[in-house]
């Protein structure tokens, strides 16, 4: 798909990954719903990139989530593209982990794409395409201890993604899958940790920025791949590095 005039929707737009995104599908041409739960950071943002609408939205809150899918469609006229960018992490060990925390977590990270899924899919089908990008982990090909809870969240949004895919064929919706390595953002000073000592290791590859993640979410939308990781390496990740 090209970007040119195709609207898209970025969750999680104000900062790290999201607001690299936005940045970059403006120059692609492509006009913008902005999503977030920051109006102040919005509102500058989408003065930064002409044409763009900014929407607060908690992506917790099954009715924000499904008004704001509605709001975009009835002032941009479509929706080509979905990307569930929005999440937070979650660093506990098993048998630590917080179920209250936890539910939070997977309502943010799991439910909260979905509900916009449920409400983009007949919009897209409508129109006769579309395209939904969904934001995983490249935790998700490896076992980390202390990161159990987040890791199972992120590998069921990949499958869900991956489900899905087959099922839109049909209907010419195509979805994919990013997985992200450690990249240069806020994410990991957001983390919420429960009676987790601080990693005093080293990566076995430098971070990344979020730059360079966005163009790869760019590069699925525009190549239409199931998968597409941050690094090559990382297909491999799971099987011949440990940590």
């Amino acid at each position: 798909m090209e970007l040119a005039n195709k609207v898209v929707i970025v969750t999680g737009a104000s900062s790290g990954i999201g607001l690299a995104t936005a940045k970059l599908l403006a120059k692609q041409g492509a006009k913008l719903a902005l999503v977030a739960r920051s109006k102040d950071k919005l509102d500058a943002l989408a003065k930064e990139l002409p044409g763009s609408l900014a929407i607060t939205a908690d992506m917790t809150k099954a009715p924000q989530i499904r008004k704001m899918i509605r709001q975009a469609k009835k002032h941009f006229g479509r929706i080509d593209v979905l990307i569930n960018n929005a999440g937070q992490g979650y660093d506990a060990p098993v048998e630590k982990t917080d179920i209250k925390t936890l539910r939070g977590i997977f309502d943010l990270d799991f439910v909260g794409p979905l509900v916009a899924m449920e409400e983009a899919i007949p919009i897209m089908r409508k129109q006769g395409n579309g395209a939904i990008v969904n934001i995983s982990s490249g935790t998700v090909l490896m076992t980390l201890p202390n990161n159990g809870a987040y890791s199972s969240i992120k590998r069921a949004l990949a499958t869900l993604s991956l489900t899905a895919r087959e099922e839109l064929k049909k209907d010419n919706i195509v979805v994919s899958v990013v997985y992200p390595y450690m990249t240069l953002t806020d994410f990991e000073k957001n983390t919420i940790k429960n009676d987790v000592p601080e990693w005093e290791g080293e990566a076995f590859h430098p971070p990344d920025s979020a730059e360079h993640v966005a163009e790869k979410i760019v590069e699925v939308i525009k190549s239409g791949d199931a998968e597409v990781f941050a690094h090559d390496w990382m297909k491999t990740m799971g099987k011949n590095e440990k940590g």
